[in-house]
Order: C-alpha cells, then structure tokens, then sequence
C-alpha cells in the first residue's frame, strides 16, 4: 500500500509539474493560488458529473444505504487523515499510514457486521409476514 501511496503522489506531482510548465509556456502566469482554483474547480465539476448520475440512480433505485455507506467511507478516509496529519502536526503520536488502513479496516469489517445482522433482522421480518394469516373476504363470518 505504500508503493501505492507513493505511486499517486508521483502522478500528482508530474501533472502538477505539467501544468506549471503548460502555465509558463502559455505564458497565462497564473499563480499558484489561481491555478489551484481553477484545477480543484475544474477535478471537483468532473467529479459532480461522475458522481450525480450515480448517486441519482442510487436513489431512484432504493439504495440509500450505498449512498450512505459512499459518504461515510469518504468521512472515515478524510478524518483518518486529519487524525495522523494532526499528530504530525502537534507531535502527539506517530504519523503512520498503517493507523489509517486500521482506521478503515475498523469502519469495514463493523459495516459488515451491521450489514450482517441487518440482514438477519429483514429476513426474519419476510419470514414473519409470509407466515402471517390474513384472512380473505370469504372467510370473515357473516353478520
């Protein structure tokens, strides 16, 4: 996971070379803050138009669950993050990208228990209402 790791800020870090030398040969001299503006702005409108579709026929085919699952394994990744870069930061541990893969871990595998026994509690309430009587019509009694 490290090779990882390592992989994506080498990619980040040619592209962010890459558009430096693309701002320099165009001579657009944007700065470093304008350039961040419009790449974030830019990777953030993508982003929306991967994302909207997906998560709009998500909803349309009842299945909040996954869009909550998507936004909560988002939160879980940032704050890990926050967490090991704040220990840094202020020196109250050791910044390791072991704890965030434990981080994560810990989220998934008690998502799968939750998932798990969620499971076992709507089975049980299928079970219950295809064994349930419901009388027809014909069988009430006559007043």
């Amino acid at each position: 996971m490290t090779r990882f790791l390592y992989a994506v800020v080498e990619l980040i870090a040619r592209i962010h070379s890459r558009l430096l030398e693309l701002n320099d040969a165009y001579e657009y001299n944007f700065n470093d803050k304008e350039l961040h503006f419009l790449i974030i702005g830019a990777l953030g409108m993508g982003m929306i138009l991967v994302v909207y579709p997906t998560f709009k026929w998500l909803a349309r085919n009842n299945h909040i669950m996954v869009i909550s699952w998507i936004y909560v394994f988002t939160l879980i990744v940032v704050i890990t993050f926050a967490i090991e870069i704040g220990q840094r930061v202020t020196n109250t541990g050791a910044m390791e990208f072991a704890d965030i893969m434990f981080g994560v871990l810990g989220f998934i595998t008690m998502f799968l228990v939750f998932s798990a026994l969620r499971g076992i509690y709507h089975l049980i309430q299928r079970f219950m209402r295809c064994g349930r009587y419901e009388p027809d019509r014909d069988d009430e009694w006559d007043e």
